[in-house]
């Protein structure tokens, strides 16, 4: 794989997969304005010749609720194909870390910063920001490049707007969390 220009910043992308979409096994509240988003600041990391890592989650398991091995849902979706200069980490966990050669391929690459964006923000999002920032990465995380969906707790579901706002706003102790705009407003101010 070619190494970017720039050796201090990265794009993460989470599971950003078929199976989280309209007609996936597991659809998120508004995943085609998260990916419109997500397909922004790849153009931007891309233009820049800026690192990017796609990551996969694949089920261990042939009878998970989805993610299977195989299937069409567990593809990355078609908008975002890597490319050859791109890394792709398969995951089997939620955290993005655990288990695979992410903080490797980091580590290689001379890599401290990470731009993350991705699906879903109460799930992989969340462990694996968590789990960067403990592992001592800089991290901008893009709140309108994530997509989640309803929750049920104590009987209640919880509207996927609240789960998203709640999850972003917690997690700005562990991020800058910003809208895709500042985000791209600062990968511009750093030349």
């Amino acid at each position: 794989m070619k190494k970017s220009t720039n050796k201090r910043t990265a794009l993460i992308i989470v599971d950003v997969q078929c199976d989280y979409f309209e007609d996936g096994l597991n659809p998120l509240y508004q995943p085609n304005k998260a990916l419109k988003n997500i397909r922004q600041l790849l153009s931007v990391f891309r233009e820049k010749k800026y690192p990017v890592i796609h990551v996969q989650h694949i089920s261990e398991r042939q009878d998970a609720p989805f993610f299977r091995p195989g299937s069409r849902g567990v593809e990355i979706h078609p908008t975002l194909s890597p490319l050859e200069s791109e890394h792709v980490i398969v995951k089997h966990a939620p955290n993005s870390f655990y288990k695979t050669k992410l903080h490797a391929t980091l580590k290689a690459l001379g890599i401290n910063k990470l731009v993350i964006c991705g699906m879903m923000s109460h799930h992989c999002i969340d462990t694996t920001v968590r789990a960067g920032r403990e592992l001592g990465y800089t991290i901008t995380l893009v709140h309108d490049g994530c997509a989640a969906k309803s929750l049920e707790f104590c009987k209640e579901v919880i509207d996927p707007i609240w789960v998203q706002k709640v999850f972003m706003a917690a997690l700005q102790g562990f991020a800058d969390v910003l809208s895709l705009d500042a985000a791209i407003d600062r990968l511009k101010a750093c030349n």
